[in-house]
């Protein structure tokens, strides 16, 4: 039997449990219950799609069969309208068994969100129509914003992506990297430009469903360090044709600026969320491996000590560091949360320090794990060299290290030059 076909033998027994979760608001008894029979199941095959490479579609067919896809779908679209909170613990314990699902259900999570809020400017139906196919078929949606020439658009410039107007719609041609998720993308909302003299840039929502399409070309590129069951590979568009409707969010280029008076808000909203998923998905894998190193510390007993590695003043320290690193987290990343959820929205630079925070953190567990464990840490026989590649992938989400650090230290130097 092979890989998908078991998990879907697995997940069968409990479809009436997953039922009760699907379509009903979130509640926090039931989420737990369905988590801790879901999440099991996805780590019994995370080695072997990290090992492969393969994308999980078994795993997303289990999440559906959950009704965790549509978790973050607003309650008014049959979704369960979960806030932040509960969305951050189920990617911890999706993340704590299996990162690569957990980075693909995040950035859903992340557009559903976007989709709920109401200043949203997507045409109704539009956003009806991606709400629904995600409760009724577990539809999967990210943005694909990042380009081989631009980047990261967070960095500024224009993307190279263009939609044309045309008689009828749009044609839409451009190239994307790392478009995480790519093999079960059912929407692609994609970060384009207008080809007119004063360009607009926006957001062009793509209906991919499963049928091929000549318009739209996917290169099987992604061979990563870490999360490497992500699927997250090239997509190519070539005049690809759109209804009218599908230019969906179009402004001018300042519009988008972070500091725009009628984006500032939303755009801080959005980080909020960002970084309490990101980082709870990273916090999540850091405490796997330290629980790995718990259960190393306290069975291995070489015989030259005669007792195990638990009872040893280094390895006390060592995993007391550890601990201290993860509280550090965990208050962070609940303060943000629940912060976001009473509408008490940081400003986007606080969310980043967070972000930089904690994921450092994460890599720094992982970094402690390994060297307490020694060889026996960097086997692949075992999953914390795979926590540890993981880990370091926190590092290349937006905003990076280096922006956070220096918007932080600029905002730091100005508001004392002002005082003084």
């Amino acid at each position: 039997m092979s890989h998908e076909s078991s998990l879907a033998a697995s997940a069968g027994p409990a479809q009436d449990g997953a039922a009760a979760l699907r379509h009903m608001p979130a509640d926090n008894a039931r989420l737990a219950a369905c988590l801790a029979d879901v999440a099991p199941q996805l780590g019994a095959r995370s080695a072997y799609y990290d090992a492969t490479g393969e994308f999980p579609h078994a795993h997303f067919e289990l999440l559906h069969r959950y009704g965790l896809v549509a978790q973050v779908v607003p309650r008014g679209h049959g979704g369960a309208g979960a806030p932040l909170a509960q969305a951050r613990r189920i990617i911890a314990e999706v993340a704590y068994h299996d990162a690569a699902t957990a980075l693909v259900l995040t950035m859903t999570y992340l557009q559903h969100h976007a989709l709920a809020r109401a200043d949203s400017r997507w045409p109704e139906s539009l956003r009806r129509q991606v709400f629904e196919s995600a409760v009724a078929d577990g539809a999967l949606i990210n943005a694909l914003r990042v380009e081989p020439e631009l980047g990261s658009p967070s960095r500024g410039g224009l993307p190279g992506t263009i939609i044309r107007h045309t008689e009828d719609g749009w044609k839409l041609t451009g190239h994307k990297l790392y478009t995480t998720g790519i093999p079960a993308l059912s929407w692609l909302s994609v970060w384009a430009r207008t080809d007119e003299p004063e360009p607009r840039v926006g957001v062009v929502l793509v209906p991919r469903g499963h049928a091929s399409n000549p318009g739209i070309r996917v290169i099987e590129s992604w061979d990563h360090l870490g999360l490497r069951a992500s699927g997250s590979h090239e997509v190519v568009f070539d005049d690809l044709r759109l209804p009218f409707e599908s230019a969906v969010d179009l402004r001018r280029p300042d519009e988008w600026a972070p500091a725009a008076p009628g984006f500032r808000h939303e755009f801080a909203d959005q980080q909020a969320w960002m970084v309490t998923l990101l980082g709870s998905l990273y916090d999540a894998v850091a405490r796997a491996a330290r629980d790995w190193l718990l259960t190393f510390a306290n069975t291995r007993a070489p015989a030259s000590l005669g007792a195990p590695l638990a009872t040893l003043p280094r390895i006390q320290e060592t995993v007391g560091e550890i601990e201290a690193l993860l509280r550090v987290n965990r208050v962070l990343l609940d303060d943000l949360a629940t912060r976001a959820d009473s509408g008490d929205v940081p400003e986007a630079s606080e969310s980043g320090l967070v972000k930089f925070t904690v994921t450092s953190h994460a890599i720094r567990v992982t970094e402690l794990a390994l060297q307490s464990s020694g060889n026996p840490g960097l086997s692949r026989n075992n999953p914390l060299e795979r926590y540890h590649r993981d880990v370091l992938c926190s590092r290349i989400h937006t905003p990076q290290d280096d922006a956070i650090l220096v918007g932080a230290g600029r905002a730091a130097l100005t508001l004392h030059a002002a005082r003084a």
